[in-house]
């Protein structure tokens, strides 16, 4: 079997280790001869002095590990992280000892000082006395490449010397070995562990921002977003999931006159309604592939929205067999639905199947339309789990701030390559999934009209995909043969008329999913 990206991570350490020692042939203070500051003491931003990294190459080679803490102390981030290791991100720990020596040197003239991080590869517990001798307030342990004995160990000498270790975990495994370090750890664990999740696989150096949504609630209460924050929305979604802290690295490393706003946008964010739909989304999503891969079903499996609901048989029917989400339309359309049909069937369907009831998702064209302002209310209300804002920015469309804080997503109308900046300017802005819908004029949805599949080709970038769009029993296998979305949104493929679904098509939709 070949190696992944972080087996020769971990390899190539292990022998320069050996060749040059723990301390890579680089002299390091006898004794620590800086202060401490508590890792993540309050919540915020923790920036990264990174030159490089195995997925992205160079990204600023040249940088002065002083002058970019000094910048970030001076935005006001919590914690600066300090790459040390040397082959695919080219750090040293001469920058670890240069970032905490600045700080030291703040401590003492009463500015903003941060805590200091090293991020590496760590292994063996006798690199925790080295990051404590060099001015390291605390230290990455990732659970992925320690056994528990191991990781116990490395977590107890961090606790022997009074700093965080900052636990990274992802996968499933890396959560049990969370619960045994900090039963290890006893009481001393509130104080010494630090839990941080990546959006990145360190296998492959994906991102997928709704891995931290999915495990948040398995995290304790002081708990970091790592990754994947490029913006300062980037890091409003992370606190409106609920995170403690954010790990940015490539975004500030490449651009330190961001710092300053990513900072600002996480501290000024909280967690909310629209976090908590994320998390409810992540959680059901990696809860249906674990159960289809225990249950040898094709894990790829999309998710399942059936929208245009209006009558209370066709919803039942749906979460019966299995839909994920279902949408009801407010916008004037054949499609159009009422706040009392809503509510009512909101409380029957939930009073079924507690647990087990599929999201429920209020379809809006326009924010500001009696019928738009009629489904945020409901949304406000908890009576819907999110809104869709189909074909419309919230960002540039909602004035309340209450509003801004709504569970939602937004789908894009794409016809033409040039409707996909719209969908660039919706990632930029922070949101983790956007569904796309064919396009057709004068139509704002439920058209029967595919995407074009060159232009999805071209231009969907490898990115999860939410489908919509002609979708029916036909043609479903062939779509999620060619694409692989993570959602489709069934509507006019399993009715008979807009708003009246076919039962028979419905079913014949899920056994397509059956058959796999």
């Amino acid at each position: 079997m070949s190696e992944d990206i972080l087996q020769k991570i971990v390899r190539m350490r292990r022998e320069d280790i050996d060749r040059l020692g723990l301390n890579f042939n680089i002299d390091i203070p006898e004794a620590r001869r800086v202060g401490h500051t508590e890792f993540l003491g309050n919540a915020g931003a923790i920036l990264e002095v990174k030159r490089a990294s195995p997925s992205k190459g160079d990204i600023a080679p040249d940088l002065n590990p002083v002058e970019l803490a000094t910048t970030y102390a001076e935005a006001h981030a919590q914690a600066v992280s300090v790459l040390t290791e040397m082959n695919f991100f080219k750090g040293t720990l001469r920058d670890l000892i240069a970032v905490a020596d600045l700080m030291e040197r703040r401590r003492q003239q009463g500015l903003h000082t941060c805590a200091v991080l090293r991020k590496d590869f760590l292994l063996f517990e006798d690199e925790i006395d080295i990051a404590y001798r060099c001015g390291a307030d605390a230290v990455l342990l990732i659970a992925r490449i320690l056994d528990d004995a191991q990781l116990v160990k490395m977590a107890q000498r961090a606790q022997k010397f009074g700093i965080q270790a900052f636990v990274e975990v992802r996968e499933a495994d890396d959560f049990r070995k969370l619960a045994v370090v900090t039963a290890a750890l006893g009481d001393a664990a509130a104080k010494t562990i630090v839990a941080g999740v990546n959006s990145r696989d360190l296998a492959t150096f994906h991102t997928d921002p709704l891995i931290p949504a999915s495990v948040r609630s398995k995290l304790p209460a002081k708990a970091v977003f790592e990754s994947g924050i490029l913006s300062a929305a980037d890091a409003t979604y992370a606190r409106n999931l609920g995170f403690t802290g954010i790990l940015v690295g490539e975004a500030v490393a490449k651009n330190p006159p961001l710092a300053k706003d990513v900072v600002s946008a996480f501290e000024s964010g909280c967690e909310n309604a629209r976090g908590q739909f994320w998390k409810k989304f992540a959680e059901r999503k990696f809860a249906n592939n674990e159960t289809r891969a225990a249950s040898s079903q094709d894990a790829r499996r999309p998710l399942v929205k059936i929208c245009g609901i209006t009558r209370e048989e066709d919803g039942l029917l749906a979460a019966e067999l299995g839909a994920d989400m279902l949408g009801f339309v407010f916008s004037t359309t054949k499609r159009l639905t009422t706040e009392e049909f809503v509510t009512s069937f909101s409380t029957k369907l939930r009073a079924a199947r507690n647990d087990r009831s599929p999201l429920l998702v209020g379809v809006i064209t326009d924010p500001n339309s009696v019928e738009g302002k009629t489904a945020i209310k409901l949304a406000q209300a908890g009576v819907l789990d999110a809104i869709q804002f189909h074909g419309v920015d919230p960002h540039n469309s909602i004035d309340d701030a209450s509003s801004k804080a709504l569970p939602y997503y937004c789908a894009a109308r794409v016809g033409a390559p040039e409707d996909f900046d719209y969908v660039a300017s919706l990632r930029k802005n922070g949101e983790p999934r956007i569904l796309l819908d064919a396009k057709v004029e004068g139509i704002p949805g439920g058209t029967g009209k595919t995407i074009p599949e060159s232009l999805l080709r071209e231009k969907a970038n490898g990115a999860p995909l939410w489908l919509a769009g002609g979708i029916n029993p036909e043609n479903v296998a062939t779509i999620c043969e060619k694409f692989h979305p993570e959602l489709i949104d069934v509507s006019s493929g399993i009715e008979d008329a807009p708003g009246i679904k076919n039962h028979d098509k419905m079913k014949a939709l899920f056994a397509e999913f059956a058959a796999k």
